[in-house]
């Protein structure tokens, strides 16, 4: 029904059901983890009005687990990326999972899925660093649109000694295409939303 994808590292679909709603991941090594992306696999949908608060939990051997509230995924959004490495341990609130009795997970950090209504998930309030921001996302995203374009347009080059004459034919030059690219790179560091004007 779910996976969970430690960032760059091992996607997990053996999600370990511990209640009839709720899943759990075990995230080993999670220091050095940076972000993790939690995602419905499409075989199995969320039973109408319903969708998956997704939480965190630290290892905690004193006190039992303590949960964040990192957001949700529903039908219409089946996938969510939440940044963990600015999470700190023993803050939390009210959750489902704080009555489970897993004394044999508490060494290790895990990711819970409950399947709660959506009227409940939308009022929720996720742990403040858990989302990734829609600029970043972005910025990611045209960085890389950047990267490939100049390298799929570069990949054509030829000097002009190797040009074949073809009348119908248009040829640019890779200097204006890097200089295009570089201009688009300074605009985007300046202001993100620089295009929308």
């Amino acid at each position: 029904m779910f996976g969970c994808l430690v960032a760059g590292r091992l996607v997990q679909t053996d999600a370990q059901q511990v209640a009839g709603d709720k899943f759990v991941f075990n995230l080993l090594d999670y220091e050095n983890v940076n972000h993790v992306v939690v995602f419905m696999l499409g075989t199995v949908p969320f039973p109408v009005g319903m969708g998956g608060a997704v939480y965190f939990s630290f290892p905690d051997t004193v006190g039992g687990q303590v949960w964040q509230l990192l957001g949700f995924i529903t039908n219409e959004k089946p996938s969510a990326i939440f940044k963990i490495s600015k999470l700190k341990p023993g803050e939390g609130a009210e959750h489902p999972f704080g009555m489970m009795p897993a004394p044999h997970l508490a060494t290790m950090a895990q990711v819970g899925v409950s399947i709660e209504p959506l009227e409940q998930l939308v009022q929720q309030t996720p742990v403040s660093g858990a989302g990734v921001s829609a600029v970043d996302s972005f910025m990611q995203f045209t960085q890389k649109m950047l990267d490939s374009f100049y390298n799929y347009t570069s990949s054509f080059a030829v000097s002009q000694s190797h040009m074949t004459p073809n009348p119908s034919e248009m040829f640019i030059p890779a200097s204006s295409v890097l200089k295009w690219y570089e201009n688009f790179q300074r605009r985007m560091a300046q202001n993100p939303n620089f295009w929308k004007t």
